[in-house]
């Protein structure tokens, strides 16, 4: 078998078995629901980056990666095993807080004036930076359904997952609506 010829390439190779190395060492299967939940999170986070990059605004492009390096934190909280929660919690690795899901809160206030309330579903597409977020929102329910199916199948996981990709998928289709 052919070697990187790199010192730390990113060609492993060590997931051609369909296993991944997850925090603290452990290999799981690649279709374990913390994968397929961190999966969903990564292509989020990557939609968002197109957002970004069609994006104009300079404010608009930093809270969207703002956002991005808060979904960092979350894929570590969603892919942490449960025979390892104990060493994740003891460790300093940035974790999702309340002060995040308040920030988006106070996002969803400043972006729900009258002209951006709820008055009928829009079509996507009026601009590659719009389509891009809308694309991003779908994306996020999604990875919020497999947040809550981690919960669901009794993996260990607080709420505020699932809280902040609900408010995060508001803020999505508000951001969407410009």
């Amino acid at each position: 078998m052919r070697q990187s010829k790199a010192k730390n390439s990113i060609a492993t190779r060590t997931g051609d078995d369909g296993l991944t190395t997850q925090l603290y060492g452990r290999r799981i299967p690649k279709t374990h629901p913390r994968i397929v939940a961190n999966g969903s999170i990564d292509e989020l986070s990557s939609q968002l980056g197109l957002a970004k990059a069609f994006c104009e605004d300079a404010a608009r492009r930093e809270t969207l990666e703002r956002i991005q390096l808060e979904l960092i934190a979350l894929m570590g909280e969603v892919g942490v095993l449960d025979e390892d929660r104990e060493k994740y919690l003891a460790s300093k690795i940035r974790r999702i807080e309340e002060a995040d899901l308040a920030r988006l809160d106070d996002l969803v206030d400043e972006l729900e004036t009258e002209e951006r309330r709820f008055t009928g579903w829009v079509l996507a597409g009026t601009s590659p930076h719009q389509a891009a977020l809308h694309v991003a929102r779908a994306v996020c329910r999604r990875a919020e359904r497999d947040v809550i199916a981690l919960r669901e199948r009794g993996e260990t996981l607080g709420d505020l997952p699932a809280r902040y990709l609900n408010r995060l998928s508001d803020v999505l289709w508000l951001l969407a609506r410009d």
